[in-house]
């Protein structure tokens, strides 16, 4: 069945000095073309339009959400996308993102076929996390990265106690600890020497950043794994840090609880590239061979 796109929302990067120029030149070709279009807030500020929607109120009346800017403005976007399931086409105005796979020069192209029905979208795994003082929730949220804790500012390493259902898996001593989806591989995941997983797989990663023991590697949990960490450093705690948008603050004896999340991100797949060719292009991975036939 082939989804009919009537109404689309338009989030774009403001702190971009071509946000205006871009936004309102979708904004223009849509309408032109029959297309319902609303504008979140910050974005319909830039045009000089008042009014504008919320995030969360932009996902409850688009069929597609197109994401204008680099990956932190689509994990913002999708973390409200996920939990009304309308999916979002990433549309890069930066210079190094995995999450938008449209290129400016191909925005128009890529909608034509989107209006027509000619897109698939992937659903990536998304994590939720709890923080938990006693008995107290401090923070919680969803995120399609990575959740991330560190010991900020401190000269001195953390101890991250981590059971894995239940079960004893390790104290970690280390500057921090980053828990992310395959999607956020490429993330700080990858920064720390993490490993690339292919964003179609539903798996956890654990990845230590600078561990006081070497033999403290990355692992790769399955997607039902329910994690415990609970800090036990002395002094002035730790960061917990969602997606790189919220950070909470903890001390010595709270709990984060990560696991995998009902809710997902659909993800509209760029229709001029796969992920590999995304990889090899934002990696910097050698070309093909001279003479041989790009499949």
């Amino acid at each position: 069945m082939i989804m009919k796109i009537k109404k689309i929302g338009i989030v774009a990067n403001v702190e971009k000095e071509t946000s205006a120029q871009y936004s309102g030149s979708l904004k223009k070709w849509l309408e032109d073309r029959g297309v319902e279009v609303f504008l979140e807030a910050a974005t319909s500020a830039t045009l000089g339009i008042r009014g504008g929607y919320s995030r969360d109120d932009l996902s409850r009346k688009a069929d597609l959400i197109a994401v204008l800017g680099g990956d932190g403005t689509m994990l913002h976007t999708a973390r409200h996308a996920a939990r009304h399931d309308v999916p979002i086409v990433g549309i890069n105005m930066g210079t190094f993102g995995y999450l938008t796979e449209v290129n400016l020069n191909e925005m128009f192209a890529a909608l034509e076929l989107i209006l027509a029905g000619k897109f698939i979208t992937e659903k990536r795994m998304m994590l939720e996390a709890l923080i938990s003082r006693g008995k107290t929730s401090i923070g919680k949220g969803i995120v399609l990265n990575d959740v991330v804790i560190n010991r900020g500012n401190l000269s001195r390493i953390i101890e991250l106690e981590t059971l894995i259902n239940k079960q004893y898996l390790t104290t970690y001593k280390a500057d921090g600890l980053i828990v992310s989806t395959p999607t956020g591989s490429t993330a700080y995941s990858l920064s720390a020497g993490g490993p690339i997983v292919f964003p179609g797989e539903d798996l956890i990663i654990i990845n230590p950043i600078c561990p006081h023991t070497l033999t403290n590697r990355p692992i790769i949990f399955p997607e039902d794994s329910v994690l415990h960490l609970t800090l036990w450093s002395k002094g002035k705690g730790a960061t917990v840090t969602l997606d790189g948008q919220e950070a909470f603050l903890i001390k010595s004896g709270d709990v984060i609880t990560i696991k995998k999340s009902k809710y997902v991100t659909n993800l509209v797949l760029s229709p001029h590239r796969s992920y590999g060719e995304i990889l090899r292009s934002k990696l910097g991975w050698g070309a093909l061979p001279t003479g041989a036939r790009k499949k």
